[in-house]
């Protein structure tokens, strides 16, 4: 096994990337992620998308999720029911919960999204 060092990066060293499923300018940044520091048990991304931008409605067999809502205003899909998101909402998306967010503002809508587990396997 890989020893496992700690790491301090600046945001700037990390590539904007549109991961697959994503839309019209959904923009994020693997900031923790085993490509990019080595984590093995979350992903911790950045995320900023366009008005209009969106991710595709997904679900995770396994993987929990939080949200944390940093600038702009949205709408996020939970099972179905959607709700205006905006600046200093944090959203809980448990495992199995049909999920997607989309940029209804007017401006950038930027967002922390965690993951764990890191695969959804």
């Amino acid at each position: 096994m890989t020893e496992r060092k700690s790491v301090i990066r600046n945001i700037a060293e990390e590539p904007w990337q549109q991961f697959p499923a994503h839309f019209g300018g959904a923009l994020s940044k693997a900031l923790a992620h085993p490509s990019t520091t080595g984590s093995q048990q979350l992903d911790y991304r950045i995320s900023t998308y366009a008005p209009m931008a969106y991710v595709e409605r997904h679900v995770h067999k396994v993987q929990e999720q939080v949200y944390h809502i940093l600038d702009g205003e949205g709408l996020m899909e939970l099972d179905g029911e959607k709700r205006v998101v905006r600046k200093n909402d944090v959203i809980f998306i448990a495992p199995g919960t049909w999920h997607g967010i989309e940029n209804t503002g007017l401006e950038q809508l930027t967002f922390i999204v965690v993951s764990a587990p890191v695969t959804d396997d």
